[in-house]
């Protein structure tokens, strides 16, 4: 499938998630197209160290979505979206297309649905739980005022254009801003902002402005 694509070279093949880093360290791929369900190293742990090194490259998880319960954990690690098991040959390829760009692969419009059906999946208890959304709260306070509310809007699922829409600033602004937020808190994609976003607690509702 990937092979009869005229822009995409495969470099390598792993496997077992175990194998992953030296294919990776012998190669230097641009994207890793990462199975999560494998023997001995699954594709939770292989994407999560596969985003400590030093210059990583980006992660599509193949997930069933629906019914695997760490679609939630493998974005958090860094990956850069997810591809359905049963998704069109063509659609995966141009998925793997757009992360080697630096984009998701995942649409903006549909991050807050992501986050509504795996969040039942996030296991950690109480205590757990409020520690995460202190600490989440911790990092968005490093933000500026319009930084977080582009990050709040992100976290809505909103694109670049309706941030610029909702928030009346110009689109090149928003650019910028995600980019700042990004640099600022040490994330990867805009997929991680919304969890963060998510995580603190913020509120979800329409963005207003006062005059």
């Amino acid at each position: 499938m990937l092979g009869g694509a005229d822009d995409i070279e495969v470099v390598g093949e792993a496997a077992d998630g175990s194998e992953v880093q030296a294919l990776v360290a012998a190669h230097a791929p641009d994207v890793v197209l990462m199975d999560i369900r494998m023997p001995r190293l699954d594709g939770l742990a292989a994407t999560e160290a596969l985003r400590r090194r030093a210059e990583p490259p980006e992660v599509l998880v193949l997930t069933t979505f629906h019914t695997d319960e760490h679609v939630l954990r493998a974005l958090r690690a860094g990956a850069a979206g997810f591809v359905l098991k049963d998704t069109p040959p063509r659609e995966i390829v141009e998925a793997v297309r757009k992360v080697a760009a630096g984009e998701p692969a995942l649409s903006p419009a549909v991050i807050q649905q992501l986050i509504a059906q795996v969040s039942g999946a996030d296991t950690a208890g109480p205590g757990q739980a409020e520690e995460r959304a202190r600490r989440a709260r911790g990092r968005l306070a490093a933000l500026g005022e319009r930084e977080r509310e582009v990050a709040v809007a992100v976290g809505r699922g909103r694109s670049n254009a309706e941030i610029a829409a909702e928030l009346y600033m110009s689109l090149p602004t928003v650019k910028t801003h995600v980019s700042r937020i990004l640099t600022k808190l040490d994330l990867n994609n805009r997929v991680q902002i919304a969890l963060l976003v998510h995580d603190a607690g913020e509120p979800t509702g329409e963005a207003t402005r006062e005059s």
